[in-house]
């Protein structure tokens, strides 16, 4: 079934016409019969959608087969030394290691530490550059280990399975991206390392939301978190955090999906583990970013963006947890996940006609972290709206920012 067929069996079974379910969703009839006549919409219009149906987002997605790719789509850069490295030849026998002797175990951890650093400095193109050299190295520690050795070095390998993961899903390169973290997480359960494997399932998730699989999200993320729920009254920060990021995929996904019961569920006890930790947890070891009561309150807060309810994200947007006191006595959250809560910020007050607080706000992202800025699609959108609905001349800073974005209007 496509989009358009989705939406209007829908439609009709609730006896609706078009201008019906435009004023049901906050949408215009023109939105509407555009989807219905075969044309694209963004997932925050599915989502729309979908609320004002009764049904989750995912039941609106279409099945049916894609497009042909143009000459000139392709699939973007063909990191062919990270492929080469990721994904080697497979034949009737294993790949044959070129070198009789591995770096230490210890060296590879810490060029994979390092790594983490430059992936949360936004260094993208420095971590492409380092992977294939670690996984090249790690794959020879593996196939030269002593059998005494051997589970720690898979241990290790795991956790450079991971970080490719991390890196190719921030870039886009979802296939990729699956097939390291599925490496990663099999490593990491064969060499009993459970921790390291539930932080895959977290990074696996964040995959699955990206690929706008919300049911798969959601599932996964929960058996995962029942799994591993720790024992409140004795259990370690970094329990405490792993499971609060599992609880926040779950979360995350049923938002998405239009299941606010389960995602208000499942917010609720990601703040019983954010209360119990006194600061934002970090150990990029092991667990896939930061977490704690900032981290919790600014997804609670992204809840608010993805259902429209603009004014809720701004008149929280400094306040509790994310706001300047909380931010000194909690500690700071990742990078990542303070970018993302600017940007629900900046997105909220372009949809509320302040153009200028939402370009101070994207200024500010772009002055700390321009690359990472440049990957996110919602940043786009959001200077898209500006353009689009800005009366007055742009101003410097639009102009640049459009540019920096690829945004053209």
């Amino acid at each position: 079934m496509s989009l358009q067929e989705n939406v209007r069996n829908h439609r009709r079974r609730s006896g609706w016409s078009q201008e019906r379910l435009a004023e049901e969703a906050s949408l215009s009839v023109g939105v509407v019969r555009k989807i219905e006549q075969g044309g694209n919409a963004q997932v925050e219009t599915i989502h729309m959608l979908a609320r004002a149906l009764g049904t989750t987002t995912s039941s609106l997605f279409a099945t049916e087969a894609p497009e042909p790719i143009h000459v000139n789509a392709g699939d973007g850069p063909k990191l062919s030394a990270l492929r080469q490295a990721l994904m080697p030849p497979v034949g009737l026998r294993e790949v044959i290691v070129e070198v009789d002797r591995a770096p230490a175990l210890a060296s590879i951890q810490r060029d994979i530490d390092d790594s983490h650093a430059l992936y949360h400095a936004d260094q993208y193109s420095s971590v492409s550059k380092k992977l294939p050299t670690i996984l090249r190295d790690v794959e020879a520690a593996v196939t030269l280990a002593e059998d005494g050795d051997r589970q720690k070095a898979i241990v290790v390998r795991a956790s450079a399975f991971l970080l490719a993961g991390k890196y190719l899903t921030q870039v886009r390169r979802y296939d990729l991206a699956y097939h390291a973290l599925s490496l990663g997480i099999r490593d990491a359960r064969d060499a009993d390392a459970a921790r390291i494997a539930a932080t895959g399932v977290v990074g696996m998730a964040w995959l699955l939301l990206r690929q706008d699989r919300f049911d798969e999200a959601e599932r996964l993320a929960a058996v995962t978190a029942d799994e591993i729920e720790p024992r409140m009254s004795s259990a370690k920060p970094g329990e405490l955090a792993l499971w609060g990021e599992l609880l926040q995929r779950v979360a995350s996904a049923a938002i998405r999906n239009n299941r606010p019961d389960v995602a208000r569920d499942a917010r609720r006890m990601t703040a019983t583990a954010a209360s119990a930790l006194s600061r934002e947890h970090v150990d990029f070891r092991q667990h896939w970013t930061t977490f704690g009561p900032v981290t919790a309150e600014a997804k609670a807060i992204e809840d608010l963006a993805i259902i429209g309810d603009h004014h809720g994200v701004i008149s929280r947007a400094d306040q509790g947890p994310v706001g300047s006191k909380g931010l000194k006595r909690f500690g700071r959250p990742s990078a990542n996940n303070w970018d993302r809560h600017r940007l629900d910020i900046a997105r909220a007050h372009a949809k509320l006609g302040s153009h200028q607080d939402a370009m101070e706000e994207l200024s500010t992202i772009k002055e700390s972290s321009p690359e990472w800025l440049r990957h996110q699609a919602m940043a786009r959108r959001v200077m898209t709206d500006i353009l689009e609905r800005r009366k007055r001349t742009l101003t410097q800073d639009m102009r640049d920012m459009a540019v920096h974005l690829g945004v053209s209007g």
